[in-house]
């Protein structure tokens, strides 16, 4: 496998572009074509590197593209984390994240397109001893990281939404990184902070707070995607059949998180997507990659855009979002396709 560096590619510079044919991956994997179909239009494909743990479906599927017919696949490096805006932007080709920030982002016109769901699970929301319930947030102070809008303030406003509470005018909200948030949190500065792996499990580690919501099995949040796959509408109208093959090695590479949790928690380490290999391999085993066939990824889109609607977050009603920003033609073949 060989690897490429270049210094600027539309604003942002490349990471590393991976030559994938013919190699055989980290986790082992042979490319084998799929040849029931025709090949993809485009065998060149971008997506983004950044850190973090439970999008590893995304980053897994690097030991599939081969099979599916991409002889070169960069990878394009967010700082910021924002698969959001690189997909609407045109600077990659797909992104993964929490359905919530997505729906904002269709709302405001983007030209996205929902594919698919990936998992469910991996926000959790910490409280300090005084709160014991959602509805003791009202008047207290919740901490952000990436500020209002971010996925942590729309995962959290949507819980208020859902019990009633107005996260516009009932909850105090405050931006600090996560390092910060955690200190002022344990000195009992602020009241509660949402976190996913790794800081979840270090929130755990440093015994700070209570979970007071875990969206892994947590009802009604574990009966949705938590992540969803995306694209530019542009690509998939020009590339239908390179769309359905990236996104069948995603949810195989979903399949592979659950199968071999250690094989992808070293993966992970290994690509510099974190640093703790217990941490990566803990999620691995708790989020839930192994559902993606059994939900629909539409009660989803339903589900989060009312949630929205009722925080004011979004205009849009969710028959108005589906119809304009979803294709689940590719999805709804592969389960079918990948049965197991």
């Amino acid at each position: 496998m060989s690897t490429q560096h270049t210094q600027r590619f539309s604003r942002r510079r490349f990471l590393h572009g991976l030559t994938l044919v013919g190699s055989v991956g980290l986790l082992g994997v042979r490319p084998r074509l799929v040849a029931a179909e025709p090949p993809p239009e485009t065998t060149k494909l971008r997506l983004g590197h950044t850190p973090g743990i439970c999008g590893a479906p995304y980053y897994v599927a690097a030991e599939f593209l081969p099979g599916e017919g991409f002889t070169e696949v960069q990878y394009v490096e967010l700082p910021g984390g924002s698969f959001l805006k690189a997909t609407a932007a045109s600077e990659i080709d797909f992104g993964v994240n929490f359905i919530g920030p997505s729906l904002t982002r269709l709302d405001a016109g983007d030209p996205l397109v929902l594919l698919s769901g990936v998992h469910v699970g991996c926000f959790e929301l910490f409280a300090s001893e005084q709160v014991r319930a959602i509805r003791d947030l009202q008047g207290k102070t919740v901490a952000l990281a990436f500020g209002l809008g971010g996925p942590e303030h729309i995962f959290i406003a949507s819980i208020l939404a859902y019990v009633g509470l107005d996260p516009r005018k009932e909850v105090h909200w405050v931006v600090h990184p996560f390092d910060a948030s955690t200190q002022l949190f344990a000195e009992g500065k602020i009241d509660a902070v949402a976190a996913m792996p790794p800081q979840s499990q270090a929130l755990r580690a440093r015994h700070i707070g209570h979970v007071l919501v875990n969206s892994t099995v947590d009802r009604p949040w574990s009966q949705y995607y938590c992540c969803m796959v995306y694209t530019h509408k542009a690509f998939v109208q020009q590339y239908p059949v390179a769309t359905k093959r990236v996104l069948r090695a995603i949810l195989k590479a979903a399949d592979v998180c659950t199968s071999e949790p250690e094989r992808v928690a070293r993966f992970l380490v290994d690509k510099g997507h974190t640093q703790t290999y217990d941490y990566a391999r803990e999620t691995m085993q708790d989020v839930v990659y192994r559902q993606w066939r059994e939900y629909d990824p539409e009660d989803t889109v339903r589900f989060y855009a009312l949630r929205l609607q009722e925080a004011g977050m979004i205009k849009s009603s969710p028959q108005k979002l589906i119809a304009q920003g979803t294709d689940w033609r590719f999805f709804n073949e592969l389960k079918k396709e990948l049965k197991g």
